[in-house]
C-alpha cells in the first residue's frame, strides 16, 4: 500500500496506542512601557494624490472600500488623541482600523471621511508597573507570539492567521487553537488604553483595569468582548493572567505547551456520499459535545477542520494535542478514531493549502514539533490576506449541542452541488469550550461560555461581477442551514448566536434575518444592555459607529 493511503488504522498506528491599582488617567501610557505606541511620535496623513492611498483605503475584503479624505497613521497615544480631537471638531465621520482584517464594512464604506489606522504601533513588551505584557493595538498576531514567547516563554490563546492585528482580535474576544487549554484571549485581559471624546469634543486617555475598585471598570469589560470601533479608540492592551502571581515576568501569563502532537489529513471528496459525509460531520459535533466542559481531559486538543465545497476535492483537518501532558499521544490516536468510525474514509495526506492551512504531508502520521514551530505552520497561507483581490462572504455560528440532522443533510447539499463551481468555498469546524466554559457568560462581554464548536461559511471570490451572485448563494445557505431557527443561529438551543469578530450585518437586516431575534441578541445575548450603558457614559455622542455598533440606548 502506498504511503499515500495507508488507511485509517495505519494513520493511527505507530506511537503511544494582586494589589489594586485604582483609576489610571494619563496622557500617555505607563512610564515603564517603551514601544512605537509611547511618546509623541507623529504618523503620516495620506491623502487622495498619494500613491499610499490607495492600497490604505481597504482592507483584506475588497467587496468594501472608502474614499476618505485622508488616512491618518498612528504612531503613538498621543497620536491618537490629537487625531481625534482634530477630526472630532471638524465633524468628521472617522472609522479604525488595527491590521485590516474586518471582513464587513466598519472600516471601508462611503460614508467614513478619515480612517484611523494604527498598524505602526506594534510595541509587545513588559510593563513591571501593571505586572502585565503589553501589547500595541497594531500589532499583528505572528509578531506577538514571536516576541512573548522568545522573550518570556509566555504567550496568548489567540487566533491562528498570523496578520491578523490585535486591535480588535481582542476586543472581540479572541480565540485559537489553546483557548480550549487556557481560555479566551480576553480572559487574561488585565488593562486597555482607550482614548476617548465626551460629547462637547473633550479628549482624554483612560487606562481601565479589571480590578474590582477601578471606577473605570465598566469600560475594560467593554473590550472583554464588545467589538472593535463602540467605544473609543484602543490604542494599547495590558495582558496577566487571573492566577498569576509574584512578579517575575515569566509567572504572570500563560506558557504555551513546550511541544505539540500535529496530525494533518485530507478527505477525498470521491470517497464521500451523503450517509459518510453526514457521519463525519456528526461524529466531530458528538465527539465537542462530550468533551466541551472546562476539566475535560480532552481540553489540550484542538482541531480545524476545513469541510471544502466538492469543487475544492477534499476535506481538510489539522489537529494538534499538548504533547508534554500524559497520554498525548494516545489521545490524539483515539479522537482521529472517533471521528473516522463508520465513515469508511481513507484518509490521505495534505499535500496542498487548504483555507489556513498550509501544505503538510509530513503530517500524515502525527508528528512532535516544538509549539512554535506548529504556530508558525499554521495559518501561514493566510487565503485572504494574501489574496489581494479577495472579495469574501463570511457568517458565523456557535454550537452548544452536535448538528441536527436536517443541518448536516444542507450542509451537505450545498457544498456537493454540482453548480457550486468555486472552490474556495468553505465550512470551517473549529473546536472550542474548555477553559473557556468556566467563565461566567457576564464576567466578560463574550457572552457565549457554553459552546463548544464554531462554526465559519465562506466563500472568496475575485471578480465584482460575481458579488451578487455568490452573496445570494452564501445567504440561501446558511438560512437553509438554520431553517430550524427561522434563517439564524439562534441561542441557547443548539446554537447560541454569532461571533463578533465575524461581522455579518446581514443579520441587522430585516431582509436577511427574520427570525425575530435582534442583530444584538445573537453577538451579545444577555451583554448587550450592559454595552450601551458603557457606551452612554463613554461614547455619550456616539461618535464612533458602524453597521454593528452598540448604541447608547436612548
Amino acid at each position: 500500500m502506498s504511503s499515500a493511503r495507508l488507511g485509517r488504522r495505519s494513520v493511527l498506528a505507530g506511537g503511544a496506542a494582586v494589589a489594586g491599582t485604582a483609576a489610571l488617567t494619563a496622557a500617555a501610557p505607563p512610564a515603564a512601557a517603551t514601544g512605537p505606541g509611547t511618546g509623541t511620535a507623529v504618523g503620516a496623513t495620506v491623502v487622495a494624490a498619494d500613491p499610499r492611498y490607495e492600497l490604505l483605503t481597504t482592507g483584506i475584503n475588497k467587496r468594501f472600500v472608502a474614499r476618505p479624505e485622508y488616512i491618518k497613521m498612528i504612531r503613538s497615544t498621543a497620536d491618537a488623541a490629537r487625531a481625534l480631537r482634530e477630526a472630532f471638531r471638524a465633524g468628521k465621520r472617522v472609522s479604525v482600523r488595527s491590521g485590516g482584517h474586518c471582513v464587513a464594512d466598519f472600516t471601508c464604506n462611503p460614508e467614513v471621511e478619515v480612517i484611523l489606522d494604527f498598524s505602526e504601533m506594534t510595541a509587545v513588551g513588559y510593563d513591571p508597573r501593571l505586572r502585565a505584557f503589553f501589547v500595541d493595538a497594531g500589532a499583528r498576531l505572528y509578531n506577538v507570539y514571536e516576541a512573548l514567547y522568545k522573550g518570556w516563554g509566555v504567550t496568548l490563546p489567540g487566533g491562528v492567521c498570523h496578520s491578523v492585528g490585535a486591535g480588535g482580535h481582542v476586543s472581540g474576544g479572541g480565540y485559537g487553537m489553546l483557548s480550549r487549554a487556557y481560555g479566551l484571549v480576553v480572559d487574561h485581559l488585565y488593562a486597555v488604553e482607550v482614548v476617548v471624546v465626551d460629547a462637547r469634543g473633550k479628549v482624554r486617555t483612560v487606562v481601565a483595569t479589571r480590578e474590582e475598585d477601578d471606577p473605570n471598570r465598566d469600560l475594560w469589560w467593554a473590550h472583554t468582548g464588545g467589538g472593535g470601533g463602540n467605544f473609543g479608540l484602543a490604542t494599547r492592551y495590558w495582558f496577566r493572567s487571573p492566577d498569576a502571581r509574584g512578579s517575575r515576568p515569566g509567572d504572570q501569563l500563560v506558557s504555551p505547551p513546550a511541544r505539540v502532537w500535529t496530525s494533518a489529513l485530507d478527505f477525498p471528496w470521491e470517497q464521500l456520499d451523503e450517509a459518510s459525509f453526514t457521519r463525519l460531520l456528526k461524529n466531530f459535533g458528538s465527539w465537542h459535545e462530550r468533551h466541551g466542559g472546562p476539566d475535560d481531559e480532552y481540553r489540550h486538543l484542538s482541531s480545524l477542520f476545513n469541510v471544502n465545497a466538492k469543487a475544492f476535492g477534499r476535506l481538510s483537518l489539522y489537529t494538534q494535542i499538548d504533547a508534554t501532558i500524559p497520554r498525548s499521544r494516545a489521545l490524539l490516536d483515539a479522537y482521529l478514531e472517533e471521528l473516522l468510525e463508520g465513515t469508511g474514509v481513507e484518509p490521505v495526506p495534505m499535500e496542498r493549502p487548504s483555507g489556513e492551512l498550509a501544505a503538510m504531508p509530513g503530517q500524515f502520521r502525527p508528528m512532535e514539533l516544538p509549539w512554535l514551530a506548529a504556530t508558525r505552520m499554521l495559518g501561514a497561507p493566510d487565503p485572504v490576506g494574501a489574496n489581494p483581490v479577495a472579495r469574501v462572504g463570511l457568517k458565523s455560528a456557535y454550537f452548544r449541542k452536535n448538528f441536527t440532522d436536517h443541518q448536516a443533510a444542507s450542509m451537505y447539499r450545498f457544498l456537493a452541488d454540482p453548480e457550486l463551481d468555486n472552490p474556495d468555498t468553505t465550512l470551517v469546524l473549529l473546536s472550542f469550550g474548555g477553559r473557556i466554559n468556566a467563565v461566567r457568560p457576564h464576567a466578560t462581554a463574550s457572552a457565549q461560555r457554553d459552546s463548544v464548536f464554531k462554526v465559519i461559511f465562506q466563500n472568496i471570490w475575485a471578480q465584482p461581477k460575481d458579488d451578487a451572485r455568490y452573496m445570494r448563494w452564501i445567504r440561501d445557505w446558511y438560512q437553509d442551514v438554520f431553517a430550524e431557527t427561522k434563517g439564524v443561529p439562534g441561542i441557547d438551543g443548539v446554537t447560541d448566536g454569532c461571533y463578533i469578530n465575524y461581522p455579518d450585518p446581514d443579520m441587522a437586516d430585516p431582509r436577511q434575518n427574520r427570525s425575530g431575534l435582534p442583530w444584538h441578541s445573537l453577538f451579545y445575548k444577555g451583554n448587550y444592555p450592559r454595552l450601551q450603558q458603557i457606551k452612554g457614559r463613554w461614547d455619550p455622542s456616539d461618535y464612533f459607529h458602524h453597521s454593528l455598533s452598540v448604541t447608547t440606548g436612548r
